[in-house]
This record gives C-alpha cells, structure tokens and sequence, in this order.
C-alpha cells in the first residue's frame, strides 16, 4: 500500500494521438453527449409529467433514462475536455471515484434491462394479470432492486481498484479509468485480481444477458398462439429492447468476459456502452413508440403554451 502513494495521478492516452482526429472526435463526441443529456432528459420529463409514469413500462424507463445520464456523465465530459488537452491528466482520486461511479451507474443500468425483460414478457403472456403482477411495489422493489445490484456490482471493483499498488509507470492505454487498464500498470501480480474481476464484471454481464435472451425466448415461443397483428405489434415493441440490450451487452461481454488484458480494439468497444447506447436509446425508443411521441407532444405542448403566455403577459 505505501507504493500506491508514489503515483498521485494517472496520464490517460486517449484515443489518438493525431490533433485533427482529436478535435473531430471532439466536435462528435459533444454533439453526442449534448444529444444523450437532451434526449434522456425529454422522455423522463415527458413520462414524469403523464400519465404513462404510472405503467410499469414507461415506469422503469425513465429510471433507465436518468441512468443513461449518470452513467455516460462519469466518463463522457472528462472524454471530451480531455480531447483539447496535450497532457491528459487525472488524479489518483478522480481515477477511483471513476471506477466506482461507472460500474455503479453502469450495474444499475444492466439490473434495470432486466425488469424491463421482465415487463414485456408479463404484458405479452400474461396480459389479463398484467397490473397485478407488476404493480407499483413490486416496481419499486425491482428498481430497488436494480440499485442493490448495481452497488454489490462497483463497491469490490473499487476495492480491489484500491489495493493495487502503483509504483510507475502511469500511462493508462483507455480515455477513463477502468480496472483492466489499471491491472496494466500495477507493480505487482495481478492474476487473482483479474480472475475476480471477470468473475465479477464478466459473469454480471453474461448472466444478465442470458436471463434477457431466455425471456424472449419465451415471448416467441407465446407468441406462436396470437394473430399475426399481434405479433407484429409484439415484436415491434419488444424489439426496441432488443436493440439495447444487443448495443450495451455485446461489447460488454467482449471486454469483461475474457483473460484480464488490454487491446488497442477496446476503447473502440468500449465507446458502444458508454457513448453509443445511452444516445440511441431515446431515439430507439421514441421513434417506433407512439404513446412517448403523444406524451411528448402534450407535456411540451403545453409548457411552450404556458411560457408564451407568460412572456405576453409581461409585455
């Protein structure tokens, strides 16, 4: 533990090194942040304020849209300020805090995918019970749930992150801090560390994925009973689900569940669930989704209705 004190900071390589590549990746990456902030922002106002916050659907999306926002938050601005730096820098502290506050925000992230598994596949084969089964309690203990998870999930990464002795050198080979780059640089065996980590990270993200898959492997095989309208509407509606899970877990199950190592390809990966995801989930699940786009229109509707008159009054 003592060796740990002789680094104070970490030097973060980023993903280029060329200027040019650096400042369109920071034009883009802002555009996609500003994009992430505005879109989860609008469907949780919009659930929040209509009357779809008290289905059990719309219910635990918005608490996956303040999630998105967290999640991205820990590691996105950092990213982007970091871009117009030279010498990308970030105190041993700050280093932590992000390894902790990703897989924090990221497990309750993951816990809350399931939930949402959980909802479809009761709406579509258990209709007539649908509110009963998925009352408001039992919404609120999954969410709790999900919180639970997520902090079972972070709190032994953030141990074992802090129990890592480094001595030199300090350059970590990612744009945030993660425990695998930082495996890299300590001055000591990391092999039982590692093996924990893929026990943990790894087995969270495989398992959940595999619970996720058995879900709507059920919600197909049900589906064999109904009209081909009702499957149609069905699969419509689970396949924004889909294409999240499909967008978050992949690249998570590239990078976690494997030997503790590093590769030039997984900041590339890793940009798919901490960037990508959290800007297309409210596009995913707005486009195809005609009650967010009525919640939407009213609740905004409205509030421009009632700033105008505002505004006109004053004058």
């Amino acid at each position: 533990m003592e060796s740990q004190k002789n680094i104070s900071e970490f030097i973060l390589l980023g993903l280029s090194y060329d200027p040019n590549i650096q400042l369109f990746c920071f034009v883009l990456f802002l555009l996609c942040y500003v994009s992430i902030l505005v879109g989860n922002l609008l469907i949780l106002i919009s659930i929040r304020c209509s009357s779809l916050f008290h289905q059990p659907m719309y219910y635990f999306l918005s608490h996956l849209s303040s999630m998105d926002i967290c999640y991205t938050s820990s590691v996105t601005p950092k990213l982007i300020s970091d871009l117009l730096m030279k010498t990308k820098s970030i105190s041993y502290d700050s280093c932590m805090l992000q390894v902790f506050s990703m897989h924090f925000f990221g497990g309750i992230e993951i816990f809350i995918l399931t939930p949402m598994a959980f909802d479809r596949c009761v709406a579509i084969c258990k209709p007539l019970h649908y509110m009963v089964i998925l009352n408001r309690t039992r919404c609120n203990l999954l969410i709790f749930a999900a919180w639970l998870g997520g902090a079972a999930h972070s709190f032994p990464q953030l141990f074992m992150a802090i129990l890592l002795p480094f001595c030199g050198p300090n350059e970590i080979d990612h744009y945030f801090c993660d425990i695998f780059p930082l495996l890299k640089v300590a001055c000591t065996d990391t092999y039982i560390i590692g093996a924990l980590v893929v026990a943990n990270s790894g087995m969270v993200a495989l398992v959940t994925f595999a619970v996720l898959v058995v879900s709507y492997v059920i919600i197909i095989f049900t589906l064999r009973n109904h009209s081909t309208e009702g499957r149609r509407k069905a699969l419509s509606t689970c396949g924004s689900h889909v294409t999240v899970v499909a967008l978050f877990f992949i690249p998570s199950i590239f990078i976690y569940l494997r030997p503790p190592t590093t590769f030039p390809e997984d900041k590339v990966f890793a940009l798919f669930y901490t960037i990508i995801a959290p800007m297309f989930n409210p596009l995913i699940y707005t486009l195809r989704n005609t009650e967010i786009q009525n919640a939407m229109r009213k609740v905004w509707c409205h509030r421009l209705f009632f700033v105008v008159v505002v505004i006109w009054a004053k004058v």
